[in-house]
Protein backbone atom coordinates (compact mmCIF):
# COMPACT_ATOMS: atom_id res chain seq x y z
CA UNK A 1 0.00 0.00 0.00
CA UNK A 2 2.84 2.40 0.79
CA UNK A 3 4.52 1.73 -2.54
CA UNK A 4 1.25 2.35 -4.39
CA UNK A 5 0.70 5.70 -2.63
CA UNK A 6 4.26 6.78 -3.37
CA UNK A 7 3.81 5.92 -7.05
CA UNK A 8 0.53 7.87 -7.24
CA UNK A 9 2.12 10.95 -5.64
CA UNK A 10 5.04 10.77 -8.07
CA UNK A 11 2.66 10.61 -11.05
CA UNK A 12 0.80 13.65 -9.76
CA UNK A 13 4.01 15.64 -9.44
CA UNK A 14 5.16 14.61 -12.93
CA UNK A 15 1.84 15.66 -14.42
CA UNK A 16 2.03 19.08 -12.77
CA UNK A 17 5.50 19.61 -14.22
CA UNK A 18 4.38 18.90 -17.76
CA UNK A 19 1.47 21.38 -17.73
CA UNK A 20 3.32 24.67 -17.47
CA UNK A 21 1.39 26.41 -20.25
CA UNK A 22 -0.80 29.31 -19.24
CA UNK A 23 -4.47 28.37 -19.38
CA UNK A 24 -7.41 30.64 -20.16
CA UNK A 25 -10.95 29.89 -19.04
CA UNK A 26 -13.48 29.81 -21.85
CA UNK A 27 -16.57 31.31 -20.18
CA UNK A 28 -18.49 31.97 -23.37
CA UNK A 29 -16.70 35.14 -24.43
CA UNK A 30 -17.60 36.60 -27.82
CA UNK A 31 -13.91 36.92 -28.68
CA UNK A 32 -11.46 34.29 -27.57
CA UNK A 33 -7.74 33.84 -28.15
CA UNK A 34 -5.59 35.77 -30.62
CA UNK A 35 -7.58 38.43 -32.46
CA UNK A 36 -6.64 40.79 -35.31
CA UNK A 37 -8.31 44.20 -35.18
CA UNK A 38 -9.85 44.97 -38.57
CA UNK A 39 -9.27 48.70 -38.09
CA UNK A 40 -5.77 49.12 -36.64
CA UNK A 41 -4.34 45.68 -37.55
CA UNK A 42 -3.03 44.95 -34.03
CA UNK A 43 -2.89 41.33 -32.90
CA UNK A 44 -3.90 40.89 -29.26
CA UNK A 45 -5.44 38.35 -26.89
CA UNK A 46 -9.07 39.30 -26.42
CA UNK A 47 -9.39 37.42 -23.12
CA UNK A 48 -6.39 39.18 -21.58
CA UNK A 49 -7.29 42.50 -19.84
CA UNK A 50 -3.76 43.87 -20.22
CA UNK A 51 -3.71 43.08 -23.95
CA UNK A 52 -7.14 44.61 -24.40
CA UNK A 53 -6.03 47.82 -22.67
CA UNK A 54 -2.94 48.07 -24.87
CA UNK A 55 -5.10 47.48 -27.93
CA UNK A 56 -7.51 50.26 -26.96
CA UNK A 57 -4.64 52.73 -26.55
CA UNK A 58 -2.98 51.69 -29.81
CA UNK A 59 -6.31 51.64 -31.65
CA UNK A 60 -7.25 55.24 -30.88
CA UNK A 61 -3.73 56.52 -31.43
CA UNK A 62 -3.41 54.72 -34.76
CA UNK A 63 -6.79 55.80 -36.13
CA UNK A 64 -6.13 59.42 -35.16
CA UNK A 65 -2.75 59.24 -36.88
CA UNK A 66 -3.96 57.84 -40.20
CA UNK A 67 -7.26 59.76 -40.36
CA UNK A 68 -7.15 62.15 -43.30
CA UNK A 69 -9.48 65.14 -43.30
CA UNK A 70 -7.80 66.79 -46.28
CA UNK A 71 -7.24 70.42 -47.15
CA UNK A 72 -8.23 72.76 -49.96
CA UNK A 73 -4.90 73.08 -51.77
CA UNK A 74 -3.72 69.51 -51.41
CA UNK A 75 -1.20 68.40 -54.01
CA UNK A 76 -2.69 65.32 -55.69
CA UNK A 77 -0.03 63.72 -57.90
CA UNK A 78 -1.82 60.46 -58.78
CA UNK A 79 -5.37 59.10 -58.66
CA UNK A 80 -6.53 55.50 -58.67
CA UNK A 81 -9.75 53.56 -58.41
CA UNK A 82 -9.11 52.86 -54.70
CA UNK A 83 -7.52 56.13 -53.61
CA UNK A 84 -5.04 58.88 -54.43
CA UNK A 85 -1.48 59.95 -53.67
CA UNK A 86 -0.84 63.34 -52.09
CA UNK A 87 2.57 65.01 -52.08
CA UNK A 88 3.58 67.10 -49.05
CA UNK A 89 6.59 69.43 -49.18
CA UNK A 90 8.47 71.09 -46.27
CA UNK A 91 7.03 74.54 -47.04
CA UNK A 92 3.41 73.40 -47.01
CA UNK A 93 0.99 74.70 -44.33
CA UNK A 94 1.56 73.64 -40.73
CA UNK A 95 -1.48 71.32 -40.64
CA UNK A 96 -0.10 69.33 -43.58
CA UNK A 97 3.32 69.07 -41.92
CA UNK A 98 1.63 67.98 -38.66
CA UNK A 99 -0.15 65.16 -40.49
CA UNK A 100 3.16 64.01 -41.99
CA UNK A 101 4.76 64.04 -38.53
CA UNK A 102 1.91 61.97 -37.06
CA UNK A 103 2.12 59.42 -39.85
CA UNK A 104 5.92 59.28 -39.64
CA UNK A 105 5.73 58.57 -35.92
CA UNK A 106 3.44 55.61 -36.55
CA UNK A 107 5.66 54.38 -39.37
CA UNK A 108 8.82 54.66 -37.28
CA UNK A 109 7.23 52.75 -34.40
CA UNK A 110 6.07 49.95 -36.67
CA UNK A 111 9.31 49.69 -38.65
CA UNK A 112 11.52 50.12 -35.59
CA UNK A 113 13.19 53.25 -36.95
CA UNK A 114 14.93 55.78 -34.76
CA UNK A 115 14.44 59.49 -35.27
CA UNK A 116 17.20 60.54 -37.70
CA UNK A 117 17.84 64.10 -38.81
CA UNK A 118 17.55 64.22 -42.63
CA UNK A 119 20.48 65.52 -44.64
CA UNK A 120 18.33 67.95 -46.66
CA UNK A 121 15.25 68.77 -44.52
CA UNK A 122 14.14 71.49 -46.94
CA UNK A 123 14.11 69.09 -49.89
CA UNK A 124 12.22 66.15 -48.40
CA UNK A 125 9.21 64.89 -50.33
CA UNK A 126 6.52 62.87 -48.57
CA UNK A 127 4.01 60.85 -50.56
CA UNK A 128 0.84 59.75 -48.76
CA UNK A 129 -1.51 57.15 -50.21
CA UNK A 130 -5.06 58.13 -49.21
CA UNK A 131 -7.70 55.41 -49.41
CA UNK A 132 -11.35 55.93 -50.29
CA UNK A 133 -12.09 55.68 -46.57
CA UNK A 134 -10.12 58.93 -46.02
CA UNK A 135 -7.23 57.19 -44.29
CA UNK A 136 -3.48 57.23 -44.85
CA UNK A 137 -2.66 53.63 -45.79
CA UNK A 138 0.73 54.20 -47.39
CA UNK A 139 3.70 56.51 -46.91
CA UNK A 140 6.95 57.12 -48.79
CA UNK A 141 9.57 59.65 -47.67
CA UNK A 142 12.41 60.56 -50.03
CA UNK A 143 15.22 63.10 -50.33
CA UNK A 144 17.88 63.94 -52.94
CA UNK A 145 21.26 62.19 -52.70
CA UNK A 146 24.42 62.09 -54.79
CA UNK A 147 25.76 58.58 -54.30
CA UNK A 148 24.88 55.18 -52.86
CA UNK A 149 26.42 51.76 -52.30
CA UNK A 150 25.04 48.65 -53.93
CA UNK A 151 23.82 45.91 -51.60
CA UNK A 152 25.72 42.62 -51.84
CA UNK A 153 23.63 39.49 -51.50
CA UNK A 154 24.58 36.37 -49.59
CA UNK A 155 26.29 33.71 -51.74
CA UNK A 156 23.88 31.00 -52.81
CA UNK A 157 26.25 28.15 -51.83
CA UNK A 158 24.40 24.88 -51.66
CA UNK A 159 20.99 26.51 -52.04
CA UNK A 160 18.75 24.82 -54.56
CA UNK A 161 18.04 26.90 -57.69
CA UNK A 162 14.33 26.14 -57.29
CA UNK A 163 14.26 27.40 -53.71
CA UNK A 164 11.76 30.20 -53.03
CA UNK A 165 13.78 31.61 -50.13
CA UNK A 166 14.89 35.21 -50.68
CA UNK A 167 18.63 35.91 -50.73
CA UNK A 168 19.54 37.89 -47.64
CA UNK A 169 21.56 41.09 -47.92
CA UNK A 170 24.47 41.17 -45.51
CA UNK A 171 26.76 43.99 -46.58
CA UNK A 172 27.23 46.80 -49.06
CA UNK A 173 29.89 47.43 -51.66
CA UNK A 174 32.59 49.94 -50.73
CA UNK A 175 32.50 51.44 -54.22
CA UNK A 176 30.11 54.41 -54.46
CA UNK A 177 27.80 54.70 -57.45
CA UNK A 178 25.83 57.75 -58.58
CA UNK A 179 22.23 57.99 -57.38
CA UNK A 180 19.60 60.71 -57.41
CA UNK A 181 16.88 59.78 -54.91
CA UNK A 182 17.10 58.19 -51.48
CA UNK A 183 14.01 56.56 -49.94
CA UNK A 184 14.31 56.71 -46.16
CA UNK A 185 10.92 55.12 -45.42
CA UNK A 186 8.29 53.20 -47.33
CA UNK A 187 5.33 51.78 -45.43
CA UNK A 188 1.90 50.28 -46.14
CA UNK A 189 -0.82 49.66 -43.59
CA UNK A 190 -0.81 45.98 -42.62
CA UNK A 191 -4.40 45.30 -43.71
CA UNK A 192 -3.88 47.02 -47.09
CA UNK A 193 -0.76 45.17 -48.19
CA UNK A 194 -0.48 43.10 -51.38
CA UNK A 195 -2.60 45.67 -53.23
CA UNK A 196 0.35 47.24 -55.10
CA UNK A 197 0.23 50.37 -52.94
CA UNK A 198 4.00 50.40 -52.38
CA UNK A 199 4.61 49.88 -56.10
CA UNK A 200 2.34 52.78 -56.98
CA UNK A 201 4.07 55.00 -54.44
CA UNK A 202 7.47 54.22 -55.97
CA UNK A 203 6.21 54.73 -59.52
CA UNK A 204 4.71 58.09 -58.55
CA UNK A 205 7.97 59.08 -56.90
CA UNK A 206 9.89 58.22 -60.07
CA UNK A 207 7.56 60.43 -62.07
CA UNK A 208 7.41 63.42 -59.67
CA UNK A 209 10.77 63.59 -57.93
CA UNK A 210 12.49 65.62 -60.67
CA UNK A 211 10.58 67.93 -63.01
CA UNK A 212 10.44 66.58 -66.56
CA UNK A 213 12.37 63.43 -65.69
CA UNK A 214 11.27 59.84 -65.01
CA UNK A 215 13.84 58.22 -62.72
CA UNK A 216 15.19 54.78 -63.55
CA UNK A 217 15.38 52.12 -60.87
CA UNK A 218 19.17 52.43 -60.78
CA UNK A 219 18.86 56.06 -59.67
CA UNK A 220 16.92 55.20 -56.50
CA UNK A 221 18.35 53.92 -53.22
CA UNK A 222 16.82 52.67 -49.97
CA UNK A 223 18.25 53.69 -46.62
CA UNK A 224 17.66 50.23 -45.14
CA UNK A 225 16.44 47.76 -47.76
CA UNK A 226 14.85 44.48 -46.75
CA UNK A 227 15.79 41.15 -48.37
CA UNK A 228 12.67 41.41 -50.55
CA UNK A 229 13.73 44.86 -51.76
CA UNK A 230 17.20 43.70 -52.73
CA UNK A 231 15.83 40.62 -54.50
CA UNK A 232 13.09 42.31 -56.52
CA UNK A 233 14.52 45.75 -57.17
CA UNK A 234 18.33 45.39 -56.90
CA UNK A 235 18.58 48.69 -55.05
CA UNK A 236 21.45 50.60 -53.48
CA UNK A 237 22.12 51.49 -49.86
CA UNK A 238 22.22 55.27 -49.62
CA UNK A 239 25.05 56.97 -47.77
Amino acid sequence: MKQTNIQKNTNIRDTSKKTKDQLVIDAGQKHFGATVCKSCGMIYTASNPEDEMQHVQHHHRFLEGIKYVGWKKERVVAEFWDGKIVLVLPRDPSFAIKKVEDVQELVDNELGFQQVVPKCPNKIKTFLFISDEKRVVGCLIAEPIKQAFRVLSEPTGMQSPNSKECPRAWQCSDVPEPAVCGISRIWVFRLKRRKRIARRLVDTLRNCFMFGCFLSTDEIAFSDPTPDDSRRLNRFQET
